[in-house]
């Protein structure tokens, strides 16, 4: 059997035993790669040996970042255990269908999520569970030098994490990321962005994205680059710690980049070791571009989804304001068309969906074989999303996935907001749509046709979706309707929808 190389942490353990790698900012500690490794065998021997948790079981994290998040990921690599990281944004009844679904042989969660985890049925079945406040103690391993064996070799197809992300029919798939997807999403990301062993960055995007583990955190794990761990994004500490710690790559969506250029002090903060500001999930707006390169940062902009990688585009800072709104070309090792409806490939500017094909396309959806089949050909993912490619070869991406929209840098799927709608017994026909919003970005806002002689007010339909809804997906503007528009075909007519709310007087919306 090949042994594909999955310990990255032992091996710069191994090389560069002294060199700094994590520092959690909350608690203010920090551990070299030998320290990390030490931390992490030994949690490892533990779930192995004690635990006796076997290659292939799900492990699922209910916390937000910490080191001992971490050092879970890390020991799981090196026992064989599948990760599952849970949005703690969701609710317990959303994230009973998850763990349902992934049937965890142990269950970890944060302290402060104690009274939502005790109203998650599928916890009750999870045959160990334990708060990732217990691992602490793995924490203070680092001076030991602790061996570990791995139960066997390691392949590149091993999957490592499922990472759950809200289908277009309102139902949750979880994305098997296996080692071979690691491994190449990090070794694009390198060629791109000329990553190297001296680079340092904040990691803010929350574990239960692609973005907080697969952006940048694996790619400088497997380069040999440090971290600095925080629990959320916060614009003034993220600044301050730039100047402090020399950053020099800062990941972020548009709206965290404007949120730190309105800081008071950012034209004197000294940002002059950062290379690059690397955005996605939007495209973002000149003058915001030009305020980031007057300060001496460029600004590299991408596309990426879940399925595949997720670096998957980039944007050179060279064309970011002549090529506006482009997510550049294809990474090194990705293969990209984009295909009509008769599955023929498009002209320069002709708008059709994108497919890719890479070592970075994930294996499939767990448990799902159909949707699985469905979403690839001849090895191509079909991403879903509406693109076009300009005469010189740049790619622009035209609509999202189904009508997908992104919240504060959070995927919205307006599907899975209509069918939890649909359970209100007054309500005889809804439709979700994205608007925007200056704070998110996008909101939704959703236009309800109630049953007859039924009285309902905006308010209500809210409240309805609070505490079974994330936040992030209760609309924030609700319209009631005679009737919803529809297309020659009978669907609803979104973009319709979309021109009433753009034409209605701002007071209204």
């Amino acid at each position: 059997m090949y042994n594909f190389q999955t310990d990255w942490l032992g091996k710069w353990a191994y090389y560069t035993p002294e060199k700094f790698f994590l520092h959690e900012h909350n608690r203010d500690i920090s551990w070299s790669f030998k320290e990390f490794n030490n931390c992490t065998n030994a949690l490892a021997n533990y779930l192995k040996d004690d635990l006796k948790i076997g290659i292939g079981e799900r492990i699922a994290v209910y916390s937000k970042n910490r080191a001992e998040y971490v050092l879970l990921y890390l020991a799981c690599i090196k026992i064989g255990v599948i990760l599952v990281p849970l949005n703690f944004r969701l609710t317990p009844r959303e994230l009973d269908i998850l763990i349902a679904d992934a049937d965890p042989k142990m269950f970890i969660y944060e302290k402060d999520y104690e009274e939502q985890t005790n109203q998650i049925n599928a916890v009750k079945n999870i045959e160990i569970k334990n708060t990732i406040e217990g691992l602490e103690k793995f924490l203070d391993e680092g001076i030991n030098n602790i061996e570990f064996t791995p139960p066997r070799l390691f392949t590149e197809d091993d999957v490592t994490m499922i990472l759950y992300t809200a289908g277009t029919t309102g139902l949750s798939k979880g994305v098997m990321i296996t080692n071979k997807m690691l491994y190449w999403n990090a070794i694009n990301t390198c060629l791109r962005l000329d990553i190297t062993s001296n680079d340092h960055t904040q990691s803010y995007a929350p574990f239960f994205h692609t973005g907080g583990w697969n952006v940048l955190f694996t790619p400088f794990l497997l380069h040999g680059a440090s971290h600095t761990l925080l629990q959320s994004f916060d614009p003034k500490t993220i600044l301050e710690l730039m100047e402090k710690e020399k950053t020099t790559l800062l990941f972020g969506v548009p709206t965290m980049l404007q949120m730190l250029s309105e800081l008071p002090n950012f034209d004197k903060t000294d940002l002059s070791k950062c290379r690059f500001a690397i955005v996605g999930g939007a495209a973002m707006p000149i003058p915001l571009i030009n305020i980031w390169h007057k300060k001496g940062i460029v600004i590299r902009q991408g596309y990426g989804l879940t399925e595949v990688g997720p670096n998957c585009f980039s944007l050179h800072q060279d064309h970011a304001i002549a090529k506006k709104g482009s997510i550049g070309f294809p990474n090194f090792y990705i293969e990209a068309k984009i295909m009509n409806e008769e599955e023929n490939e498009c002209n320069a500017n002709e708008v059709g969906e994108l497919w890719m094909r890479s070592p970075v396309v994930t294996p499939g959806y767990w448990k799902k074989e159909k949707e699985t089949k469905e979403s690839l050909t001849d090895g191509f993912f079909h991403t879903g999303d509406l693109v076009k490619k300009d005469e010189d070869g740049f790619y622009f991406v035209v609509d999202r996935k189904k009508n997908m929209f992104i919240s504060g840098g959070e995927n919205v799927y307006p599907a899975e907001i209509e069918k939890y709608l649909y359970t209100n017994t007054i309500v005889k026909e809804v439709a979700v749509i994205g608007v925007p919003d200056t704070k998110w970005g996008e909101v939704g806002k959703a236009y309800v046709v109630l049953l007859p002689d039924q009285i309902s007010t905006e308010e209500e339909i809210i409240n309805f979706c609070k505490g079974n809804l994330a936040k992030y997906k209760i609309p924030k503007y609700v319209q009631i309707l005679e009737e919803i528009p529809k297309t020659d075909a009978g669907k609803v007519n979104k973009l319709k929808l979309t021109e009433m709310h753009r034409t209605q007087p701002k007071t209204n919306s």
